[in-house]
């Protein structure tokens, strides 16, 4: 008993050993494992990226004031529109002659306006659409994979094999 642990030259020989078989085995072969371990550290160093990148970052007293303005035109035109149908009841011929007045705006000046007006909201509307557009988890994917059909190949197999 013991003659081998002599041979070599005891326990912290044995280990040293150990590790230096293990060592050039990894050489010729790298380790599953470690490829496993630096896969999921890569994998979730890139997720960790990606959350930063989609983190909402907070908004200041600037962002506030230009989202608040952003939201005043709608308002205004719509008010706006309501006063000149007032302003048509109290003030007829008044209101025909500016009227008048607006018929006199050559047909591309109005085109241009309906494209200002036109790429104003739709860029709103698409700022929403993005914000609003973030990556969020599906639980209908999670609960698909609970629910998943019985494979007939499958069963076939562990019956002829048990």
């Amino acid at each position: 008993m013991g003659v081998i642990g002599k041979l070599i030259g005891g326990p912290a020989a044995v280990t040293a050993l150990g590790d230096a078989a293990r060592g050039v085995a990894e050489v010729f072969t790298p380790s599953a494992t470690r490829q496993m371990e630096l896969s999921a550290e890569a994998q979730m160093s890139a997720l960790r990226q990606l959350g930063l990148e989609y983190a909402d970052p907070g908004f200041g007293w600037f962002d506030r004031m230009v989202n608040g303005l952003n939201r005043l035109p709608r308002p205004l035109l719509a008010f706006g529109t309501l006063g000149l149908f007032i302003y048509a009841m109290v003030d007829p011929v008044s209101f025909g002659n500016r009227m008048v007045g607006l018929n006199m705006v050559p047909e591309p000046l109005w085109w241009l306006l309906g494209a200002v007006v036109g790429f104003y909201f739709g860029a709103r509307e698409a700022y929403y659409f993005r914000r609003n557009g973030t990556v969020r988890p599906l639980s209908a994917a999670a609960s698909q994979t609970e629910t998943a059909e019985p494979n007939p190949a499958l069963t076939d197999w562990q019956a002829g094999r048990g």
